[in-house]
């Protein structure tokens, strides 16, 4: 609970802390990489840091948290702190790592704001971070114990026992637990951090979908080479896992985390996906294909082409061995004639989606922005529609509901 006291201090000076957190998380990440570096060698993303994406994320999470608590004292966002929690538990975050980051990060706040941080200020904004810290600190612990997990020790070796070249930018990985051990459970939808040493000796960590049944020994993951892009350098980890990665080597994998999971329930289902999104969708398939699910499903892909789709077969297959399921493609270009396959962006406009349907969304911001407000025009609600976002999440930190 936030203490009245604090409140009042945080509403009065949420807005001018707001307006400078950009320039605050900038300060915070730069100070705090060059005095501990030893923070990019398997914990934060180079990538991330580089293209601002992090620095805005934790900046929306922290306004995001602030707002809710002043809204509600008693209350907390579990939407965000349970996303957090399983990116955090996927990472093997420990709880003194908090305090190095309210260290450096307060630091920033009093740099940047001047005398505009008294100390009451500085109580009331530390009470935030603390209760955020707090609640974010319980539910790692409790997703470290469901997965028998010593966040000191996150790493397992897994050996690749097949890779599948599955369009011209993105392969596939089969792997087994090296040690022939019994592996964690997993849910439909959820991730594996990946850990690989770069060519700089710098180890980084990055986050795939189980694009596989998640019931068995045997695991894969789907992952697409990330291009160079005009202000972003290419993916460190996705091109070194196409160069480097064979059968028969072997690849550091955490437990599997991840919030967004399949529900076991009898309501329509919407699988809705674009590119390399379709990946949990398509671990999702297999598991309802596994269980023998009767289950109405509906699977609405878009890409640029049907030789970009990945695992565009696996789909096909899936759903014709599910009794209730059908597929509708969407490619901007180079479409087959088939029935189920349409040209241009995907629209839903005409199609007949069941309003208690409960909806799966993977793909780009932009997609999924579009793709859900078309699904609230056609009367699913909100709360029915959930999603998958690869990196920092963006869109929760900066969005309601």
């Amino acid at each position: 609970m936030l203490s009245p006291e604090s409140a009042a201090v945080v509403r009065a000076t949420l807005p001018a802390v707001g307006g400078a957190l950009d320039e605050i998380t900038t300060r915070f990440y730069g100070t705090m990489f060059s005095e501990q570096p030893q923070l990019l060698d398997g914990l934060f993303n180079r990538g991330n840091q580089a293209n601002g994406e992090q620095r805005r994320a934790l900046a929306g999470s922290i306004a995001q948290f602030a707002q809710a608590l002043l809204a509600n004292p008693d209350a907390r966002p579990d939407a965000l702190l349970d996303r957090i929690a399983h990116k955090h538990a996927a990472l093997g975050v420990t709880e003194d790592q908090y305090t190095v980051v309210h260290t450096y990060l307060f630091r920033a706040i009093a740099e940047v704001l001047g005398d505009a941080v008294t100390p009451e200020v500085a109580a009331a904004w530390d009470e935030v971070y603390w209760l955020m810290a707090g609640a974010l600190i319980a539910r790692e612990a409790r997703l470290y114990q469901e997965a028998g997990m010593d966040p000191r020790h996150p790493w397992r070796q897994w050996t690749v026992i097949e890779r599948r070249e599955e369009t011209p930018h993105v392969v596939s990985f089969l792997l087994h637990p090296a040690d022939d051990a019994p592996v964690p459970p997993a849910r439909a939808g959820q991730y594996v951090s990946v850990r690989v040493q770069l060519p700089d000796g710098v180890h980084q960590v990055r986050q795939y979908s189980l694009s596989g049944a998640p019931g068995n020994q045997i695991r894969r993951i789907t992952v697409k080479r990330v291009a160079s892009a005009a202000e972003a350098p290419e993916g460190e980890v996705s091109n070194h896992l196409h160069r480097t990665l064979r059968e028969g080597d072997q690849l550091p994998l955490s437990a599997p985390f991840g919030d967004v999971v399949l529900d076991d329930a009898n309501s329509p289902l919407l699988l809705i996906s674009a590119g390399i999104g379709c990946t949990p969708m398509v671990g999702m398939l297999e598991h309802l294909a596994a269980t023998g699910t009767s289950r109405p499903v509906r699977v609405l892909h878009a890409d640029r082409t049907p030789a970009d789709h990945a695992l565009r077969a696996d789909t096909r297959r899936v759903v014709a061995e599910l009794p209730n399921a059908r597929a509708e493609f969407w490619y901007e270009q180079d479409v087959d004639p088939e029935p189920d396959v349409r040209t241009g962006l995907m629209d839903l406009d005409g199609l007949d989606l069941p309003a208690d349907a409960d909806v799966y969304l993977c793909g780009s911001l932009p997609f999924m922005r579009a793709v859900r407000t078309q699904l609230l025009k056609a009367g699913i609600p909100a709360r029915h529609i959930r999603y998958e976002v690869f990196g920092p999440d963006l869109w929760l930190a900066h969005t309601e509901g």
